[in-house]
């Protein structure tokens, strides 16, 4: 079963829950945090503690905030991470398959839990194209 890690702000944390409970029969799903809803916790926090852990597994992440702007703006800080900001299936298939994206970001307060849902799917199946794109995505 393929290991991925999943953190989230408290912004998050019930979109998070819910794609623990949706995904956790298909994939080996490692909870960073937050614990909560109810205590306002600090998005970069969990954000690099992701990245850490993606980055030593050589496996994928999934970060929730409200936006899913800052997760991802705190974990393309890290090289050889590319997380895509994912809002529709469209821009997520592209995410895996020309920029080989390694962790999704999703804005809890802008996606339903029923896109949220499709986008996670797809990005989990595509396979990076490389041809043309692998030399680009070298250049980040």
């Amino acid at each position: 079963m393929k290991k991925i890690f999943i953190a989230s702000d408290h912004a998050g944390y019930n979109l998070k829950q819910q794609i623990i409970k949706k995904f956790s029969k298909k994939l080996n799903i490692v909870d960073l945090g937050t614990d909560s809803s109810s205590t306002s916790v600090d998005y970069p926090n969990y954000a690099h503690l992701l990245c850490k852990n993606v980055l030593k597994n050589k496996t994928y992440g999934i970060l929730v905030c409200g936006s899913g702007m800052g997760m991802s703006m705190t974990a393309n800080k890290y090289k050889k991470v590319r997380a895509a900001l994912c809002y529709s299936v469209k821009n997520t298939k592209l995410s895996r398959l020309h920029n080989d994206a390694n962790i999704i970001t999703l804005g809890a307060r802008l996606i339903n839990r029923s896109l949220a849902f499709k986008c996670l799917s797809i990005f989990l199946k595509t396979k990076f194209e490389k041809g043309r794109h692998l030399k680009r995505v070298k250049k980040i």
